[in-house]
């Protein structure tokens, strides 16, 4: 039986939708369930650039790292691959989307390009996000996040966010209809929002270099870029090679950095 509280809570929800309140409204539904540092939800598109649904970083993330995120970075992230790829509408936990060594990759950590991670707590402990359709080509992604110092969200807690989807859904559909309607939202912002790699990297790399290197900088072991790509895993290891080669680097953390570069220009 729903209690008078939750009924006020979606009410106020419902009554949020098209308004600069409806994210806040959005964590009071979901902070019923289980409690969390962060919150954010943007709407993702195989052809055009991210749109901030809702920001709930703290006061004290720093907004340079947004910006790169919102240039660029993306591509690195779990939740956009997710996004574009078709996974199915629900709650995830980041862990099971990321790469093999998303991990230890150089963006999971970064400050520089990645919002929750320039948080004064540092490091996450565990995202969870809802994937939800809107209209046209957009997926949106609700994420919760808690910092260090804190727990992973235990299996009950997953559990009862996992069953508020049908009104995170909603709500998020409803919100975009209201505050997008008047866009031209099918209009590519670019031709292929993957050609910030090309304009990084691809007038020096080979186009089998150039899938290498968005399959490192996405967290893929020489393994799982193998599987990828359907080659064997030395050859990706003479990809790698050459590709630090060519670009005059040496590690990994060069390549990433050669990234995050022009993304902050």
């Amino acid at each position: 039986m729903i209690t008078a509280q939750d009924a006020e809570t979606v009410g106020g929800l419902i009554s949020a939708a098209g308004g600069s309140s409806f994210g806040q409204a959005l964590d009071l539904l979901t902070k019923s369930c289980a409690e969390f540092d962060m919150s954010c939800a943007f709407a993702f598109s195989l052809r055009a650039e991210p749109k901030v649904v809702h920001d709930g970083y703290s006061a004290t993330v720093d907004r340079r790292a947004l910006r790169s995120y919102l240039r660029g970075a993306y591509l690195l992230d779990p939740f956009y691959s997710a996004s574009i790829s078709g996974r199915p509408e629900g709650l995830w936990r980041m862990r099971d989307l990321a790469p093999d060594g998303f991990y230890e990759s150089e963006f999971m950590a970064s400050r520089e390009v990645h919002p929750c991670i320039s948080d004064e707590a540092g490091t996450l402990v565990e995202e969870i996000g809802f994937l939800v359709r809107l209209t046209g080509e957009h997926t949106a992604t609700y994420s919760l996040m808690r910092n260090r110092g804190g727990q992973p969200f235990c299996s009950e807690e997953f559990a009862a966010l996992a069953a508020l989807t049908p009104i995170v859904a909603a709500s998020l559909q409803r919100h975009w209809q209201l505050t997008h309607a008047a866009d031209n939202v099918e209009t590519p912002v670019r031709a292929d929002a993957e050609q910030v790699f090309q304009e990084v990297f691809g007038s020096v790399l080979t186009p089998a270099q150039h899938a290498v290197t968005k399959l490192i900088l996405r967290g893929h072991s020489s393994l799982s870029i193998a599987e990828h790509l359907g080659i064997a895993e030395g050859t990706v290891k003479i990809h790698r090679s050459n590709i630090y080669r060519r670009l005059e680097i040496s590690s990994q953390s060069e390549l990433f950095q050669m990234f995050i570069n022009y993304l902050a220009k």
